[in-house]
């Protein structure tokens, strides 16, 4: 995507980790609240499972870019496919957040117990499944991400960073050791993964190009290399967070609006609120809302 696209991969792994930490948190505080401890262990190993294969994935398109794809136009489609396949998952996933967060908490809940009823491997199962999506969409988005980059060290620092750091927000939530509005934190990071997605597509059609699938690379829309010095850090920063570069071709720009603007206009306007579910008459499977089902429930996120 960038050379340098530091802040791009720390909120992948930021936005993508709390959203991973809010479901294990969830996850257990229904077996906390509803005194089914024992079956912490499987749950973790659900989540670790998940973590496994998460970079396996990870693994998986790194080697075959750098080690099975011997062609260079092999390796520029490969790269343009698998940033088209990041910025439909993105986008899926901020919009189904969106959609999804206020039933979210209930759903786990209800799920979980019915994996308990059925026994460990479906708890196992359960809490891979409830884990797994994250894990691989924040893998191919990190993928797309650093695509073209000269150094990985920088940007696998900053999504690691990234992923702590929301590990930490999310063990404090759970602690009740801090109160954010997840509605705006959702809201904001959306928007900013949009753009980010946007500079993906950017980078696809680019790689199009350079396979010789797209015409146009060398029809460039503007030229602001004089102005816009790439060796500058705030040239480094729209590079590397939004692929904002000073000679981009024209079927990139194009592809870059078409994105950002309607997707943006769509992801920010206000959503209908929906019924609230009827609660459970069963209150020992539908133990009360933690303070970390309640954050993880943005109302107009």
């Amino acid at each position: 995507m960038s050379d340098n696209p530091l802040v791009a991969t720390f909120l992948i792994g930021l936005r993508e980790g709390l959203e991973a930490t809010l479901v294990v948190s969830i996850l257990v505080a229904f077996l906390v609240k509803s005194e089914r401890r024992n079956r912490l262990p499987w749950v973790a190993l659900g989540v670790g499972v998940a973590v496994v294969l998460s970079v396996g994935f990870g693994a998986l398109l790194t080697y075959t870019r750098t080690t099975l794809l011997a062609d260079y136009r092999d390796r520029e489609l490969f790269e343009a496919v698998t940033s088209v396949a990041a910025v439909v998952f993105v986008t899926w996933m901020v919009f189904w957040m969106r959609r999804a967060a206020r039933s979210i908490g209930g759903e786990l809940r209800q799920g979980l117990d019915r994996a308990i009823a059925v026994g460990p491997v479906a708890v196992t199962l359960f809490a891979l499944l409830a884990v797994v999506r994250e894990g691989l969409e924040t893998a191919l988005l990190f993928f797309a991400a650093v695509q073209g980059a000269n150094d990985d060290t920088g940007p696998m620092l900053a999504i690691v960073a990234g992923i702590l750091t929301s590990v930490v927000l999310g063990f404090l939530l759970y602690a009740s050791a801090v109160r954010i509005n997840l509605t705006k934190f959702f809201t904001w990071t959306g928007a900013l993964l949009v753009l980010v997605a946007a500079g993906i597509l950017k980078y696809g059609v680019h790689d199009f190009q350079e396979a010789g699938l797209l015409p146009g690379l060398n029809n460039l829309a503007f030229d602001i290399t004089g102005t816009l010095d790439p060796n500058t850090w705030y040239a480094a920063l729209l590079a590397g967070m939004f692929n904002i570069t000073p000679a981009p071709s024209v079927l990139e720009v194009v592809a870059w609006l078409a994105y950002a603007v309607p997707v943006l206009v769509f992801f920010l306007m206000p959503a209908r609120r929906a019924a609230a579910p009827a609660p459970s008459s069963d209150p020992a499977t539908t133990p009360s809302a933690t303070p970390v089902d309640s954050a993880a429930a943005p109302r107009n996120a």
